[in-house]
């Protein structure tokens, strides 16, 4: 039969039947996870090629305008110290002094050892998926105390990508850029026997103490790398750190990413790399461990303790920090002002870090244009400074750094929530929507899309 038809239609035919049978063995699970991720890398570098990514230059428009009512406020009252307190805010945002920080922090009351290294650790890749490093690292901290569980069930929580537009599994999660440190922690404390807690201002000897009491310590850290366009970047990355040297410098890392297992990184390069992050480190642990955990952490088990101790950091590092890691630091000082809610002082610090961004000497594909995909303080500074329209600006600055469109649902929530405190109720409505398109089961966007009269997105089970 098929010889009786034109050479030409044969020939049609047996291509439509090789594409058939490739896209069959290109969905077969094993040989999908080895080559989706390389078909995506080229499609990434064409598009890099012919669309860079932009320079993400945000300017601060407001500040100037708050500084004047402030000081005309100050004036009137004839006082030093005021506030500014927007009416949606139910916190202090005033100006503040950095607060003197007076306790020395005890890590251990014994001496550290030279060196050690963790066993029992189940190493896990971030290979199979889209921007996995989160719950790869999550899977190794909990795998170490023996958990049942599997990465899988961490993605169906913290990263499901439930409405991504695609039916094949391994694209679940392409749309979140990002996992939060708070994302990760509360899957521990929410849907675990297990227990998490995240701290700012961490130290070289907090990594140690703990490792040394048999406890892996989880950070967050920026670097620079090669990224799916294929260009060497700077973006943010989780690490599982397992042990540690004092005679060679070196922690022992699980990179999940390209380094692999059993990583040696020297002491000053991991930490001038975790500046980016504000010093950030997770601890997991079993509940009955408390205790022990709370006495590890010395001060740091005080939560308002470290961040203040964070902001002490941050402070000084402004002062003797320049280009980037300048920029580093003053966006720390604003984020840990954040997390003493104190908003003016925070935006005023975000402001010095976005003034100090475009002057970096560096080439504009290595400038840190993601850091709004990892941190949203800035938003929250401006927001309850009553900075709306930064807000706007900062929001639409980031969502245009992503390639295949603004898929950030903490920016887009923002913009939103300064859309609609502006009035612009039927552009706040869109961009909850989009958020809640990402992800229908964060609480605050399913809260907004309700306080603009909208029914939120029902989660389905990926």
């Amino acid at each position: 039969m098929l010889n009786k038809l034109p050479r030409f239609a044969r020939i049609l035919l047996a291509l439509i039947a090789i594409l058939i049978l490739a896209l069959a063995v290109y969905n077969i699970p094993y040989v999908n996870d080895r080559l989706s991720w390389r078909l995506d890398d080229l499609r990434a570098q064409i598009s890099s090629y012919f669309l860079p990514p932009p320079s993400a230059v945000f300017v601060p428009a407001q500040q100037a305008q708050i500084d004047i009512i402030v000081s005309a406020t100050m004036l009137a009252m004839r006082t030093p110290t005021t506030t500014l307190t927007p009416a949606i805010s139910p916190s202090p945002v005033g100006p503040t002094s950095t607060p003197t920080i007076t306790p020395t922090p005890t890590i251990t009351p014994t001496p550290l050892p030279g060196s050690v290294t963790l066993t029992g650790v189940v190493y896990v890749d971030q290979t199979g998926g889209y921007n996995l490093c989160g719950p790869s690292n999550l899977t190794m901290a909990l795998k170490f105390w023996k958990w049942k569980g599997t990465r899988d069930d961490i993605l169906k929580v913290i990263k499901p990508g439930i409405n991504d537009s695609s039916l094949i599994f391994w694209k679940r999660g392409k749309s979140d850029k990002n996992v939060m440190p708070y994302e990760m922690v509360d899957y521990v404390n929410d849907q675990t026997n297990f227990r998490a807690l995240s701290r700012y201002g961490g130290s070289q000897d907090v990594i140690k103490g703990f490792i040394a009491a048999g406890y892996p310590v989880l950070i967050e850290k920026g670097e620079f790398q090669k990224d799916t366009t294929g260009i060497v970047s700077w973006m943010g990355h989780y690490q599982f750190i397992t042990g540690y040297s004092d005679a060679s410098k070196y922690f022992l890392i699980q990179d999940t990413y390209l380094d692999g297992p059993n990583f040696k990184v020297p002491y000053d390069k991991l930490y001038n790399e975790w500046r980016a992050f504000n010093y950030l480190f997770i601890i997991v642990y079993p509940i009955d461990r408390e205790e022990k955990v709370q006495a590890l952490l010395g001060n740091w088990a005080d939560v308002d303790w470290a961040n203040k101790h964070a902001l002490e950091i941050a402070d000084a590092e402004t002062k003797t920090m320049t280009g980037l890691d300048a920029y580093f630091a003053w966006f720390n000082k604003g984020t840990n002002h954040v997390q003493l809610l104190q908003y003016f002082d925070a935006g005023t610090a975000y402001d010095q870090a976005f003034a100090i961004f475009p002057t970096i000497p560096l080439d504009k594909d290595k400038l840190p244009y993601r850091m709004l995909w990892y941190q949203t303080g800035p938003y929250k500074a401006y927001f309850y400074s009553g900075r709306y329209q930064d807000v706007i600006n900062l929001a639409t600055v980031t969502l245009g750094t992503v390639k295949d469109g603004p898929t950030l649902e903490e920016s887009l929530y923002w913009r939103g929530m300064a859309e609609q405190a502006s009035g612009n109720t039927a552009a706040a409505l869109a961009d909850f929507s989009a958020a809640n398109h990402l992800n229908p089961k964060m609480p605050a966007i399913i809260q907004a899309m309700q306080s603009v009269g909208a029914v939120p997105e029902t989660p389905v089970k990926p």
